[in-house]
C-alpha cells in the first residue's frame, strides 16, 4: 500500500517517493529544512507502519518522526521548541517518545479513552506538557491527537476537560493548527435548572 504526502513548498507542491525498505514503508521527500514544512508532516497521515524520511541538501537522509522534528527545530533556529533546561529536555524527549509509542498507530476508541484519561490527569496542573513553556512536544501531540479530539463528543470533551483545556489552546497558537479543522470547545458548561 502506498502512502502519499503532500506539502506546500515555497510555492510549489511536493510529492515525496514512497518505497518499501526491510518489509517497512518509507516516505522519502527533499524540501528545505524549516519547521514549516514538518508542520504539515504531523497530520496523522503516515500508516504506523510508514517510516518518514527527509534527504536533506547538504548532508544524510534522516529517518523517523522525532529525528526529522528535532533536526527541522534546530533548522529553523527555534531550539527553544526543544525544552530550555536539561529536565525540560527530558520531558520534551519522553512526550515525542509518547507520540510515536502510545499516539501513532493506535485507532481502538478503548486505546484512546485510556491515552486520554492518563493524559487528562498529567495534565491537571500543567498549561503546556513541559509545565509553563510551549514546545516541539505539545506541537506533535496536538498533531497526533487532532484526529481522535475532533470526533470527541462535547461531554467526552467535558470528561477530559484538562486535555480539552491544552488542546483549545495548543490549535489556537499562532501558526500550529494551519490547514487542520478547528475543534470547538463549549466555553461555559450549561446546567438545566430544576426549579
Amino acid at each position: 500500500m502506498e502512502v502519499v504526502v503532500s506539502f506546500e513548498c515555497e510555492g510549489r507542491s511536493e510529492t515525496p517517493r514512497s518505497s518499501v525498505v526491510n518489509g517497512k514503508q518509507q516516505v522519502r521527500w527533499k524540501a528545505q529544512t524549516t519547521c514549516r514544512y514538518f508542520l504539515q508532516l504531523l497530520e496523522g497521515t503516515f500508516q504506523s507502519s510508514s517510516i518518514p524520511v527527509l534527504q536533506t541538501n547538504n548532508g544524510p537522509s534522516l529517518t523517523g518522526l522525532t529525528t526529522i522534528a528535532a533536526h527541522l527545530v534546530k533548522q529553523a533556529n527555534k531550539e527553544y521548541l526543544l525544552g530550555s533546561t536539561a529536565e525540560e529536555k527530558a520531558i520534551v524527549q519522553q512526550w515525542l517518545e509518547y507520540r510515536v509509542t502510545r499516539v501513532d498507530g493506535h485507532s481502538s476508541k478503548d486505546d484512546i479513552h485510556a491515552l486520554l484519561k492518563d493524559l487528562n490527569s498529567y495534565l491537571e496542573d500543567k498549561v503546556y506538557l513541559t509545565g509553563y513553556n510551549f514546545t516541539l512536544a505539545d506541537i506533535l501531540l496536538y498533531y497526533g491527537l487532532h484526529r481522535f479530539i475532533v470526533d470527541l463528543t462535547v461531554q467526552e470533551k467535558e470528561k477530559y476537560l484538562n486535555v480539552s483545556r491544552w488542546f483549545c489552546h495548543i490549535q489556537h497558537y499562532p501558526g500550529i493548527r494551519q490547514h487542520l479543522s478547528s475543534v470547538v470547545f463549549i466555553k461555559n458548561r450549561l446546567y438545566t435548572n430544576s426549579h
